[in-house]
């Protein structure tokens, strides 16, 4: 079994790599859910604009009869996912118009009155508000953190739903997805896993063991910053009908332009993840030799706290880096120095992104807390970037 570990390097570290058919991830990005080539025809037909269809006869035996319920191009960028979230078994992909949407599928389509899910505490921001929902509806929810493999002491006693993130966001702790899928399973629970920054291409929840893969392709399986996007795969046939079914019944559909723009980007998925390692890797290194920068997490180094978890499931460890500025003005000024790097929200983007997390609210992190989105840019130029930013910081200190 061959894994991809680092750029252009392959060895088998116990995760999934090539499929039954030999071909490499690149090869697979490249070609994921495109339609037999036909003569004289575009090899990724464009976007599918359409409200309704010509729909003689029994509209159940129609692929196509409205459109919320089913699009063409819905339809290839779904064969796309499953094929990357699953090249090693046969799996459904459903998309959503954002990771949340996506989110709200399998929770609420999943979990009912009297159920118990085990989410997270250190998850993505949204998910105390997505708990407080789920509560009303009379779901009871603990929660423990990611690192440790802590949600297994939440799994006694009747668990209809164990919810997994990780790497988890901003915080960068891993947990073994196998050993709690396992214990998950032999209680009758399911698992799905936020497979959001390390992207199909750094680990397949699947192969792992879960029952649901769930992402935020907003994020860099687009890459490009300007798609909003959600999905959920799976191989059983039975949960892929029901989440389908909730996406029907709520709406929550994904235009078929962002649908086709988030296809397109596909091509370039293993050149981005692997540049953006690189990259991450490098920065990490630099940042660690600075005095001013604490708490530095990034699961690829060797000595991160994840790193030996993270290496038996991973195959790519993502480009998201995090650490501590001294205090929140610190960070601010750090901020406002930088030059290549953007303060913004969100990650996985071709351009570098930086912001103080706690300026948001909702995550448990220190006022100086940054998260760094690496993008595709020299990471020398990154480097010296991020590097003066912290002087200029550090020297306008009162």
């Amino acid at each position: 079994m061959i894994g991809h570990n680092g750029a252009g390097n392959r060895a088998d570290n116990g995760a999934a790599g090539e499929a039954g058919d030999g071909i490499g991830e690149g090869t697979r990005a490249v070609r994921a859910g495109l339609p037999e080539a036909e003569p004289y025809r575009p090899p990724m037909p464009g976007p599918v604009l359409a409200a309704h269809y010509h729909l003689p006869g029994d509209p159940a035996a129609a692929p196509y009869g409205y459109g919320r319920e089913a699009n063409p191009t819905w339809t290839l960028l779904e064969r796309a996912v499953a094929e990357l979230e699953s090249p090693t078994a046969p799996a459904h992909a459903i998309v959503f118009p954002s990771g949340i949407a996506a989110t709200a599928a399998v929770l609420f389509a999943l979990l009912r009155p009297g159920d118990t899910a085990v989410l997270p505490s250190d998850g993505y921001q949204l998910l105390p508000k997505v708990r407080a929902r789920l509560e009303a509806f009379g779901v009871t929810v603990r929660t423990a953190p990611t690192g440790g493999d802590a949600q297994l002491a939440a799994l006694e006693g009747g668990v209809r739903l164990l919810w997994l993130e990780t790497p988890s966001n901003p915080g960068l702790d891993v947990c073994d997805i196998r050993r709690l899928c396992a214990a998950a399973h032999a209680g009758g629970a399911l698992v799905a896993v936020d497979n959001t920054l390390a992207t199909p291409l750094g680990q397949r929840p699947l192969d792992l063991g879960a029952d649901l893969s769930v992402a935020s392709g907003t994020k860099a399986f687009n890459g490009h910053g300007d798609v909003l996007l959600g999905y959920v795969a799976t191989r059983d046939d039975r949960l892929a009908d029901e989440i389908r079914a909730w996406r029907t019944t709520t709406g929550a559909i994904l235009g078929p332009m962002e649908a086709w723009l988030a296809h397109r980007g596909l091509a370039t998925l293993h050149l981005r993840t692997d540049r953006q390692q690189a990259n991450a890797l490098a920065v990490a290194a630099a940042l660690r030799e600075r005095p001013e920068v604490t708490g530095l997490r990034y699961p690829g180094l060797p000595d991160d706290p994840a790193h030996a978890t993270a290496a038996a499931q991973m195959r790519r460890y993502g480009c998201v880096v995090s650490f501590t500025l001294p205090d929140r003005e610190h960070a601010e000024r750090f901020l406002a120095a930088l030059s290549l790097v953007d303060d913004a929200t969100s990650f996985g983007g071709v351009r570098s992104t930086a912001e103080r997390r706690a300026r948001w609210g909702g995550d448990a992190v220190a006022e100086g807390f940054i998260r760094l989105s690496v993008g595709v840019e020299d990471a020398d130029d990154l480097i010296a970037d991020l590097c003066a930013a912290l002087d200029t910081a550090s020297e306008a200190r009162p």
